[in-house]
């Protein structure tokens, strides 16, 4: 993730892969993206999506739900389950279901149609900031977290498995992580975890941070019915209940 760097060393900006099956859309809004300063290149359906996404470094996915064959939640599952590409989701005003399913699966953001094109700028570059902070800390962040044979790498997000696997995160998942590790055994309500993890953003609610919580104990092997690392306090919020420490850099 971030700028590549050009051949006479500028650094390139981030290229956004828009994939909907409007053409009346797809087109205007890389148009919009270019003169916005991004690189941006289109897909018309998630087979070509695929395509451009083993060919080319995409650093942000701009996707649309509905759309024939394949759809976007289908491909959303499939970026989370392999990559850590932030996600922004275009969906109908009224699908309240699909845009929640979607945070579920763990897309960074969305945006309701009809959209303003400056606003979908604004937040591509805000999940942008969100994910670049995510890669590149202060220099404290730099040490991995240890808990219960996990290690979690805050600036590579990464977090590796007891036998050396590595687990991809979105970039929600980070935040929520690196919350979590920070403050070990304390009990931090959902306002709190709103407020600390995604800084209040305007689509995050109670309701999400709940499925965000789901999304990470489903990373981290935890029971969801019986949970042993992220369990609920009732009535408060969450704990992190392992104890954590800091390896050695």
């Amino acid at each position: 993730m971030g700028c590549l760097i050009a051949k006479d060393n500028t650094a390139l900006p981030p290229q956004i892969l828009v994939v909907d099956d409007a053409r009346d859309i797809r087109e205007p809004l890389v148009r919009f993206l270019q003169k916005a300063g991004l690189r941006a290149v289109m897909a018309a359906d998630c087979v070509d999506a695929r395509k451009i996404l083993k060919a080319s470094v995409i650093d942000l996915v701009v996707l649309d739900i509905m759309m024939p064959g394949e759809d976007g939640l289908s491909l959303c599952r499939d970026l989370r389950a392999t990559t850590s590409i932030p996600v922004i989701l275009l969906t109908a005003l009224a699908d309240e279901t699909d845009r929640v399913v979607g945070l579920e699966l763990g897309a960074d953001d969305y945006v309701t149609k009809p959209f303003s094109p400056r606003e979908l700028v604004a937040r591509i570059k805000a999940v942008l900031r969100r994910s670049a902070s995510s890669e590149h800390p202060q220099t404290s962040d730099d040490a991995p977290y240890c808990f219960e044979g996990w290690q979690f790498l805050k600036s590579r997000r990464e977090l590796t498995d007891a036998k050396g696997v590595v687990v991809p995160l979105s970039t929600t998942e980070v935040d929520l992580l690196a919350v979590f590790v920070a403050q070990p055994q304390k009990v931090l309500t959902r306002a709190q975890l709103l407020e600390m993890a995604f800084s209040r953003q305007e689509h995050m609610f109670d309701r999400t941070i709940d499925n965000q919580v789901s999304r990470l104990r489903r990373k981290l092997n935890d029971d969801a019915k019986t949970p042993r690392m992220i369990k609920t306090v009732r009535g408060g919020g969450y704990t992190f209940t392992p104890s954590v420490t800091r390896a050695a850099t």
